[in-house]
């Protein structure tokens, strides 16, 4: 098995057709097939289940799959660290985001790395939770701040942020009397919400507050899309509840809004950054992981960031994945 069989075979298993992946590879389909069937001579198991509709992975070609996408990664960055000048940082690493998070450390954290490590090249995931965890599961991403302390086995977990929620509505919205700082979560109850699906992380992590007070939770309309919905919240056409880096998704005017607090129930999310285990992560990702953390406590200390706090957790503290199965932590 050598490593031109790997890169075919993950190409085959993303295309999901030999003839769109010889394309792709500039190799002829029949080239193409014969090192496939080396492969699984080598491998002892069939690796690809070929039909009239095309290919998908066997079991066994699933778990190939995820070992085979993380060794070429690490091939690549060992490959671009051989090609880099001496004492120069170079490499390639991927960082998953949730569209909040990117509201307010996207920018700054590209501009602080371009700065100092300008031969590091960032690629910023954003996604939902659940696809972000995802690809976190699979080896897609080197590092990920999610919602959830059991969200990718594996992994080194450590909470990053407490982040409170709000009631976000227009400045000059009707729906609450000016002057009001906070509201009771019967009051919120009965205003028209504009929140995610129920699918998503911060809708159920919202829902249990409700139910805790046994208090309905109805939403005028479900949109999973950050800046549709606070488009939707900016035309009046009702109120959500958010972190507050939501109200930057439209732009940096953060004065157009108001960020009302929940009086009577305990309003917070937790962020987790999810990092490869040292054996695995990268020399750029560790500096990424180092460097995020700075930029975050920057960003809150100069106030750029409101409505959040950082975690302090030492270095001994952070913990696998696997140890921490038995815990249950809301989205």
């Amino acid at each position: 098995m050598d490593m031109r069989q790997l890169r075919y075979f993950v190409q085959i298993v993303e295309s999901g057709s030999l003839a769109k992946a010889s394309r792709q590879l500039f190799i002829a389909q029949p080239a193409l097939s014969q090192q496939m069937a080396r492969l699984e001579d080598e491998v002892g198991k069939p690796l690809l289940l070929r039909s009239s509709r095309g290919v998908t992975p066997t079991e066994n070609g699933e778990a190939l799959y995820h070992h085979a996408k993380f060794m070429l990664r690490q091939l690549d960055q060992a490959v671009a660290v051989a090609r880099q000048e001496t004492a120069v940082v170079s490499g390639r690493v991927a960082l998953g985001l949730a569209p909040t998070t990117v509201c307010r450390l996207g920018l700054p954290l590209l501009q602080h790395l371009r700065a100092k490590y300008p031969g590091l090249l960032l690629n910023v995931v954003e996604g939902l939770s659940g696809h972000l965890e995802h690809m976190t599961r699979v080896g897609q991403l080197d590092l990920a701040v999610l919602f959830s302390q059991t969200a990718a086995s594996e992994l080194t977990v450590e909470p990053l942020l407490e982040e409170e929620l709000f009631v976000i509505l227009p400045a000059a919205s009707p729906l609450v009397a000016a002057g009001r700082e906070s509201l009771t979560l019967a009051e919120v109850a009965a205003l028209p919400l504009i929140l995610p699906s129920p699918g998503h992380g911060l809708r159920r992590r919202i829902a249990l507050e409700f139910e805790r007070l046994g208090l309905p939770l109805d939403a005028l309309a479900e949109v999973d899309s950050l800046p549709l919905l606070m488009h939707c919240v900016a035309q009046g056409m009702g109120v959500t509840i958010k972190p507050m880096a939501a109200v930057h998704a439209l732009g940096d005017q953060p004065e157009q809004w108001r960020c009302l607090r929940v009086a009577d129930a305990l309003m917070t999310r937790t962020n987790y950054l999810y990092a490869l285990p040292p054996q695995k992560l990268s020399p750029c990702a560790a500096i990424v992981r180092d460097e995020l953390r700075a930029v975050l406590a920057r960003l809150i200390e100069a106030g750029e960031w409101q409505g959040v706090a950082l975690v302090a957790t030492p270095v001994a503290a952070r913990i696998q994945h696997s140890d921490a199965d038995a815990l249950e932590v809301a989205n």
